[in-house]
């Protein structure tokens, strides 16, 4: 909950900043923010949650039997509670118009815009279950 938290209060708080305050932060700047902190929480929380900051991790990691099915819920529920306090934090601290709209819209139809999001997910979740559950991909420490 806490890794979920931290990263949808960063992610999409950096994104309001950018849009609040006229593009200060930049396109770049708001990547570099979810990357910075996507890699802060796997190494700070990861040795306690196995850096299951989102359900189609925890899912993945069940399918390839890394992660017991009956704890898929709770971590699921502990997902969305971060994620809905992060975004309850944001809605306090921020004054937005009910007009305001921080996110993105389809550019095509959205059956297309789901097939793209279905693929983008797929490639995330092969290259984490891979680096995550290949036994060949442990390093050995010094």
């Amino acid at each position: 909950m806490i890794g979920t938290y931290f990263i949808v209060f960063s992610g999409c708080g950096v994104v309001v900043v950018n849009v609040l305050y006229g593009g200060t932060v930049t396109f770049p700047g708001v990547c570099v923010t979810w990357g910075l902190i996507v890699m802060v929480m796997i190494y700070s929380t990861g040795h306690i949650s196995g850096a299951h900051f989102n359900p189609a991790v925890t899912v993945t990691f069940a399918i390839f039997r890394r992660f017991p099915w009956y704890q898929v819920p709770l971590y699921i529920g502990a997902q969305f509670a971060g994620s809905l306090l992060a975004s309850l934090t944001l809605r306090l601290m921020f004054k937005v118009t009910p007009e305001a709209f921080f996110g993105t819209t389809p550019a095509d139809s959205p059956a297309r815009a789901l097939v793209a999001e279905i693929i983008i997910s797929f490639l995330l979740m092969f290259v984490i279950s891979r680096v995550a559950t290949d036994n060949r991909a442990v390093i050995d420490e010094l």
